[in-house]
């Protein structure tokens, strides 16, 4: 009988510790910051690309400079 008791105690223990896991909203955070984050990345893409197509020459120097910098020092 004693046994049964315990057992049932333990039961009853890991019930509840199971519905306090359930009731926490630890996670809750880290998928708000993914979120944020994923709105952020979206962001920046968007308005790369729009600047790249209305600065297209600014882009091109940009790239030549690079491109110079870099065959200038190969030699």
């Amino acid at each position: 009988m004693k046994f049964i008791i315990a057992m049932q105690n333990k039961l009853d223990a890991a019930k509840r510790a199971a519905f306090n896991c359930l009731k926490k909203q630890d996670g809750q955070n880290t998928v708000e910051y993914i979120i944020m984050l994923t709105v952020v990345v979206a962001v920046v893409l968007v308005v790369g690309a729009a600047m790249r197509s209305m600065m297209p020459e600014v882009f091109e120097n940009v790239k030549q400079k690079i491109l110079g910098g870099i065959n200038s020092s190969g030699n």
